[in-house]
């Protein structure tokens, strides 16, 4: 039985043999009513804003066309603020760290006891 629709009664719709045949072999296919069949087909129409008369090609491709110039505008706004914003963040990053760094001196220098050797003994 199909859930939600379980008080509800039968009504007869007059269709062709072969029409009627090939339709329930659809329904077994996806494993479904006749009823609910029908339902999801008709709301798939409805939801996507096509009639079973039009032709999925040139809208398929239309729409494709569509989310590619969409994903290339992301694209660019993406290395827009790559060169804009983040590049020079970085680098201005990078010279504070650099300059903030003090430069490290040995505490402590040994020195040496005898810093001419060759020429003390001379």
């Amino acid at each position: 039985m199909d859930k939600g629709y379980e008080k509800e009664g039968f009504v007869t719709i007059s269709i062709k043999t072969s029409v009627a045949r090939k339709f329930r072999k659809y329904s077994k296919g996806i494993s479904r009513s006749q009823s609910m069949t029908l339902l999801l087909m008709l709301e798939f129409f409805e939801h996507n804003g096509i009639a079973p008369t039009e032709d999925l090609g040139p809208r398929m491709q239309t729409m494709e066309n569509l989310i590619k110039k969409r994903i290339n505008g992301v694209i660019a706004i993406l290395k827009d603020i790559e060169k804009t914003q983040t590049k020079p963040t970085a680098g201005i990053l990078m010279g504070l760290l650099e300059q903030a760094e003090p430069k490290k001196e040995p505490r402590y220098v040994e020195k040496k006891q005898f810093p001419d050797r060759d020429n003390y003994w001379k």
